[in-house]
């Protein structure tokens, strides 16, 4: 993992990073009510896991 070298106001490059936790967060987090932090992590997991990854495949992973 490397840190971004983009500066203050500069999106570019995390832009991915930016689609996925607004994607998270439209297609899971604010569809639930969790009431604890281990629930909601576990919940999290799981969506990224079962669903994210085998659905919404990138390019700039190669699909992958």
């Amino acid at each position: 993992m490397r840190r971004s070298s983009g500066r203050t106001g500069i999106c570019y490059d995390n832009a991915m990073a930016e689609s996925f936790f607004g994607v998270l967060k439209n297609e899971r987090v604010s569809r639930m009510s969790y009431t604890t932090r281990e629930e909601a992590r576990k919940d999290i997991a799981r969506y990224i896991e079962f669903w994210y990854n085998l659905k919404r495949l990138h390019s700039a992973v190669g699909y992958r």
